[in-house]
């Protein structure tokens, strides 16, 4: 009957401890980003210090930090080891362009989630010659959207409701508008939009607000719109709307690693999942706990 009974222990920790190894990848595959705090590096050459405070008292769960590229760019590794989330945009165009898109990229194709913001359109190298834009190298690869010629409209946008995808970029976003800084983007072949301005682009086409785009590990979002409008305009007048919102689902998703669900694992290369992100630490406590449960009944037996 001992015998018996360690048999029957063995069985149902074995099992135990299988639940526990899938549901912590179940955790890890269905819960939105929010339930993770990511570090958000601000990338810019301007506002940088304006946007990062501004979104640290009106974004929760998400901590930002300052990264001026104005006259030096760090390293793709020194990113990474710092941030799991970047938003990069800029105000007036500016010569380091090329070598910020080229670390970002290689930042992202590490597998952590970058978010574009205007006045990006205005430095791509398809931008308005006007604004004699330098590229962002590599980034210009993976982004989701190119400019439509003309980049940021500088006429009001307002965001189209019908146009709306049930995604978690969008969810609790029902309204969106800017005065002049929003638009100007034509959506690539292989980018995903979940919501288009109700105005059309220069070339006549639906102007997204809210896209992204995944490649191989990389996830590239795009809100359409100023990041550093709190600085530059007056909030409900010259933007408003679910502006915050759209901006924190953004880096939410982004902490996530833009999974949505077991569909789309793969594209995102989960396994370069950061090892000292919460998600990684959570799953490792959730693993070791399956293991230990494992091994108790051996435990038992010995003793």
């Amino acid at each position: 009957m001992p015998e018996l009974r360690n048999s029957m222990q063995r069985h149902l920790f074995r099992h135990a401890a299988v639940r526990a190894v899938y549901a912590a990848t179940a955790l890890l595959v269905a819960l939105p980003g929010a339930a993770w705090a990511a570090r958000v590096g601000v990338v810019s050459n301007n506002y940088v210090n304006e946007t990062t405070a501004d979104f640290n008292a009106r974004i929760p769960g998400h901590t930002f930090t300052a990264v001026d590229v104005s006259v030096t760019v760090p390293t793709a590794a020194t990113l990474a080891a710092n941030f799991d989330v970047l938003l990069v945009f800029e105000d007036t165009t500016f010569v380091n362009a090329t070598a910020v898109g080229n670390t970002v990229a290689a930042y992202a194709n590490t597998g952590r989630a970058v978010v574009i913001g205007t006045f990006y359109d205005q430095d791509r190298s398809d931008g308005p010659p006007s604004f004699t834009p330098h590229g962002w190298g590599a980034l210009e690869g993976i982004d989701p959207n190119t400019t439509d010629g003309t980049g940021t409209s500088y006429s009001p946008r307002s965001l189209d409701a019908s146009s709306i995808v049930a995604h978690p970029l969008t969810a609790g976003v029902s309204t969106l508008f800017a005065q002049k800084f929003a638009g100007g983007n034509q959506p690539k072949p292989a980018s995903i939009v979940v919501a288009n301005w109700a105005q059309k682009n220069a070339k006549g086409n639906p102007d997204p607000a809210i896209a992204y785009r995944i490649t191989g590990s990389a996830c590239v979002m795009h809100i359409a719109i100023a990041p550093n409008y709190p600085t530059i305009g007056t909030p409900n007048v010259d933007f408003g709307g679910d502006y915050y919102r759209a901006w924190r689902n953004a880096f939410d998703f982004g902490a996530g690693h833009c999974v949505t669900g077991t569909n789309n694992i793969q594209a995102v290369a989960a396994v370069s999942i950061p090892a000292v992100s919460p998600a990684a630490l959570a799953l490792t406590a959730l693993l070791l706990a399956a293991l230990g449960a494992a091994a108790l009944p051996r435990a038992r037996r010995r003793s």
